[in-house]
């Protein structure tokens, strides 16, 4: 999969994506970043720390896997954004932020349909 390109049409999707990117299982960004013109919340340290944690959430989602299936997303709302993961195998995730007021449950249907024809 082109993650430079999919992170490009994730941000052609809506303009309440503040943020795309593909991380690897070391928690080391692959592709993508900030949507241009907007300014990270966050420092890059706390970011990579975020990616981490994470990445071990989806490790423990992966114990219930056998009974309830595998984890499609997660999606998590802050005071300042709403911010989604996406895991594609055992090594990556998608990390996506959002405006607070963005329609994420059309933007979740649109970035799944993404990555089926991308896959």
């Amino acid at each position: 999969m082109d993650y430079e390109k999919l992170c490009s049409e994730i941000f052609k999707l809506d303009p309440k994506i503040r943020f795309a990117a593909v991380y690897d299982f070391w928690a080391e960004r692959v592709a993508g970043g900030m949507r241009e013109g907007l300014t990270n919340l966050l420092p890059d340290r706390v970011t990579k720390n975020s990616v981490n944690q994470a990445l071990l959430r989806w490790k423990s989602r992966k114990t219930t896997e056998e009974w309830i299936g595998k984890t499609k997303y997660a999606m998590a709302e802050y005071e300042k954004v709403k911010r989604v993961t996406f895991y594609f195998n055992e090594n990556e995730l998608l990390l996506l932020t959002l405006e607070t007021d963005a329609n994420h449950e059309s933007i979740i249907k649109s970035i799944k349909q993404l990555i089926a024809k991308n896959s």
